[in-house]
């Protein structure tokens, strides 16, 4: 079984494989109950959104994972995906911009996860400066 923290990279790893844009995780296990962790990406359309969601859903059941459920997959602009220890928050930019849920989660510790991402980034990968 996982830690509610390996999910989160778990998760943070696969938004990035898919080309997720402008990733955030909170901590937010000591602000509230819902959850330890919000993951926080952007999407470039609302096909994208579907495709990280699927994505998500698929590699944390392999897991052991899987998600308790999902919300908005058919609206378009906002899919939520709760795995219990951490909710995902996949979003449209202008849609994201409009909730601004770093704002209302303030209070939350934002984490570095450069860690997470640099395997997936080909120009980090060959060592180039962004």
């Amino acid at each position: 079984m996982l830690t509610s923290l390996e999910v989160a990279e778990l998760a943070v790893r696969t938004l990035d494989s898919k080309k997720a844009k402008d990733i955030k995780v909170l901590e937010t296990k000591d602000i509230t109950v819902l959850a330890d962790y919000f993951i926080i990406c952007t999407a470039g359309s609302t096909t994208q959104i579907k495709t990280l969601s699927d994505g998500l859903d698929k590699v944390l059941r392999e897991k052991g994972e899987p998600s308790l459920r999902t919300e908005g997959y058919r609206s378009g602009g906002w899919v939520l995906v709760d795995f219990g220890s951490i909710v995902v928050h996949i979003f449209l930019k202008d849609i994201r911009e409009f909730y601004s849920l770093e704002r209302l989660w303030r209070d939350a510790r934002e984490l570095d996860i450069d860690k997470w991402v640099i395997e997936n980034d080909p120009v980090k990968d060959k060592g180039l400066v962004r």
